[in-house]
C-alpha cells in the first residue's frame, strides 16, 4: 500500500489552501464544482506544454512545433486552442492567469473551447458556467475566481514537477476534504481511501483484467484497483503490462463529471457512463439485449435505497432478479424498501463465469429476516446466494467510516467460481470493528490493521478474536443471518465489551426484536375479530 510523502502532503495542502481562498474551510466545500475543474485544466495546461516541448525538442521552436500540433492533434493527448502571447517563453496556463476583466465569462469560454476540441471531455470540462448567476447574483464572483486562479498557479502540474499518482492521490484528497464538509450528500460521491484500497487489494486485480463500477461515484473504487496492480507490477519489477480497462455508470451529471476528471488526473483511462444503472444499464457495445460481464466488480450503492419500485425488478428485461431456488421455487424480487441485495444481484449478472466482486452495504442488508417468522424476500435472495455457494466472505467495518452515515457497514465479497474451489461451502466472516484509530470528523483504518485483515482474508488464515472459516451448515442453523459478529467475538474479557462490538450487537437484536414484534401483531390481529 503507498504510503503518503511529503510531496504529496505539499501538493494536498496547497490544493486544499487554493479551495479556502474563495471563502474559508467551512465554505470551500459549496464551490467544489467550480474547484475541481479549475485544478484540472491546470493540469491539461501543464501537461500540453510538457508535450509541446517534447515536439520542440526535436523541431528546435516551440513556435514550429506549435504548428506542427495545429495540424495533427494526435500528437498530443489533448490538444488545447489556448495561445501564450509568447509562445517561446510563457506557459499556456498564462492565458488564465491574465484574465482581468469577464473573468468568469473568459473561464467559461476557455473551457468550452477545450472541450470542442477534445470530444472525451465534452460534458466534464465545460459542464460549469462560472458566470451564472441565481435572483441577479453571480453564484462565485470575478474577485473569488481571481484568488482561486492566483493560488493555483503557485505549483505547476506537468509531467516533469509531479508523477500521476501523487497529482491523483492529491486530487482525491481535495475530493476527500469536501466529502468531509458535504454531510448526507457525501456518500454519493466518495468511499473511504482505506476501505477501497482494502477491497481493491483482496479482489487482487490482474494485467488486462476488466473492472466495473455500476455506482461509479467520483470513481475511487475503480482507481484504487488500478493503483493496486501498479503497486503489484512496480513491485515485481515488471515494466510492461496490460492496464486495467475500466468501466463504470454513474447517475449524477455532476459526480459523472468528477469521476472522468479523476480518472484522467490519475492518467488513466475508462469509459464512464452517465445514467440509471438499475433501470437502464449500460452495456458498453454489446449489440442486443445483453450485459457486458466483468473479471471484478467494485461497488459502493446507496444503502437500504427505496426509490425502485417492485415493477422495476419484475419487468427486468435483462433477467437480473427473481433467480430460481434450488428446489425449483422462484425467489421473490427484491423488496421496494431496499435495494441492497437487487445491487448485489445486478452486479452477479454482471460478472464472468470466473468473476468476483465486492460491495460495501448497511449491515442490516447480512441479517435482516433472519430469526422471523415472517417472510422476507430479502432473506430469501440471501439464502440463495448462500445455497448457490456465491459469497465468499463478509467483512463487518468499523464504526463512523462513512461520510453520510455513522453506521459500520459491511463488504459483501462474491465469487461465481467459489464452488468450484477448495472454499466450497464455506464464507470466510471478519469482525474489524476494533480495527481503526478515532478521527476528526471520520474514523479511519490505519495501515498495520488494513494490511492484517487484508492478509487474513486472502490467505483464508482463520485468526482469534478476528476471523473464521464458517460453514454453511453452521449459517443456517443462525436462519443465514451473515453477521460477522454473529460469528465472531472480539472482547478480550466478558466483563470489558468492546463498546463498537456491542453496538453492532445490539443493532442486530433491535433488528431481531422489532422483526418478532411485527409476526407478534401480525399474530394477535388475525386471533382478534
Amino acid at each position: 500500500m503507498a504510503k503518503t510523502n511529503d510531496k504529496e502532503k505539499s501538493l494536498e495542502q496547497w490544493l486544499w489552501d487554493a479551495a479556502c481562498t474563495i471563502r474559508g474551510p467551512q465554505d470551500a466545500t459549496r464551490f467544489k464544482d467550480y474547484i475541481l475543474p479549475l485544478v484540472f485544466t491546470k493540469r491539461l495546461c501543464d501537461v500540453f506544454d510538457d508535450e509541446v516541448n517534447r515536439v520542440a525538442e526535436k523541431v528546435k521552436s516551440r513556435t514550429r512545433a506549435f504548428q506542427l500540433i495545429e495540424k495533427d492533434h494526435k500528437l498530443v493527448r489533448f490538444y488545447l486552442p489556448l495561445r501564450a502571447k509568447n509562445l517561446e517563453k510563457d506557459h499556456t496556463w498564462e492565458v488564465v492567469r491574465l484574465l482581468n476583466e469577464s473573468v468568469g465569462q473568459q473561464l467559461t469560454d476557455i473551457m468550452r473551447s477545450i472541450a470542442r476540441e477534445n470530444k472525451p471531455l465534452d460534458g466534464i470540462i465545460n459542464r460549469i458556467d462560472f458566470n451564472a448567476t441565481t435572483h441577479g447574483q453571480r453564484d462565485i464572483d470575478d474577485d473569488s475566481i481571481n484568488r482561486l486562479i492566483t493560488k493555483i498557479s503557485e505549483k505547476r502540474l506537468g509531467l516533469h514537477d509531479v508523477e500521476p499518482d501523487i497529482v491523483g492521490r492529491s486530487y482525491e484528497y481535495l475530493i476527500r476534504k469536501f466529502a468531509e464538509g458535504g454531510g448526507q450528500s457525501a456518500g454519493e460521491f466518495y468511499s473511504p481511501m482505506e476501505v477501497g484500497m482494502i477491497m481493491a487489494r483482496i479482489l487482487n486485480p490482474q494485467p488486462g483484467m476488466e473492472a466495473y463500477d455500476p455506482n461509479t461515484g467520483s470513481a475511487g473504487l475503480l482507481i484504487k484497483m488500478q493503483l493496486v496492480l501498479q503497486e503489484k507490477m512496480r513491485h515485481s519489477a515488471t515494466k510492461k503490462y496490460a492496464p486495467l480497462k475500466l468501466f463504470g455508470q454513474e447517475f449524477n451529471p455532476a459526480t459523472w463529471a468528477m469521476a472522468n476528471m479523476n480518472m484522467v488526473i490519475h492518467d488513466m483511462e475508462g469509459q464512464i457512463a452517465l445514467g440509471n444503472t438499475m433501470t437502464s444499464p449500460n452495456n458498453f457495445g454489446i449489440k442486443g439485449n445483453a450485459l457486458k460481464k466483468f473479471d471484478l466488480v467494485t461497488a459502493n450503492p446507496m444503502w437500504n435505497q427505496d426509490s425502485f419500485s417492485k415493477s422495476t425488478y419484475d419487468n427486468d428485461e435483462l433477467n437480473r432478479f427473481g433467480h430460481t431456488h434450488p428446489n425449483g421455487q422462484v425467489v421473490d424480487s427484491p423488496p421496494s424498501g431496499t435495494a441492497d441485495w437487487a445491487w448485489a444481484q445486478h452486479i452477479l449478472a454482471s460478472m464472468k463465469e470466473n468473476g468476483r466482486a465486492a460491495i460495501i452495504l448497511d449491515t442490516g442488508a447480512v441479517s435482516r429476516g433472519s430469526g422471523s417468522t415472517s417472510k422476507s424476500a430479502e432473506k430469501d435472495i440471501r439464502k440463495w446466494f448462500i445455497e448457490k455457494d456465491l459469497i465468499e466472505g463478509v467483512i463487518y467495518l468499523p464504526d463512523n467510516l462513512f461520510y453520510n452515515t455513522s453506521a459500520p457497514g459491511i463488504i459483501l465479497f462474491l465469487n461465481k467460481a467459489k464452488s468450484r474451489t477448495e472454499k466450497a461451502g464455506k464464507i470466510f466472516m471478519l469482525n474489524a470493528t476494533r480495527h481503526f484509530i478515532k478521527g476528526n470528523p471520520k474514523n479511519y483504518i490505519d495501515d498495520v490493521s488494513a494490511d492484517q485483515i487484508v492478509n487474513a482474508f486472502s490467505k483464508w488464515k482463520e485468526t482469534e478474536k478476528l476471523c473464521r472459516i464458517v460453514d454453511l451448515v453452521e449459517i443456517e442453523k443462525h436462519d443465514f443471518n451473515l453477521s460477522p459478529n454473529r460469528y465472531i467475538h472480539t472482547a478480550d474479557d466478558v466483563m470489558h465489551r468492546d463498546i463498537g462490538e456491542l453496538v453492532s450487537e445490539l443493532r442486530d437484536l433491535e433488528e431481531e426484536a422489532h422483526l418478532i414484534d411485527g409476526d407478534l401483531y401480525a399474530a394477535l390481529n388475525k386471533m382478534s375479530f
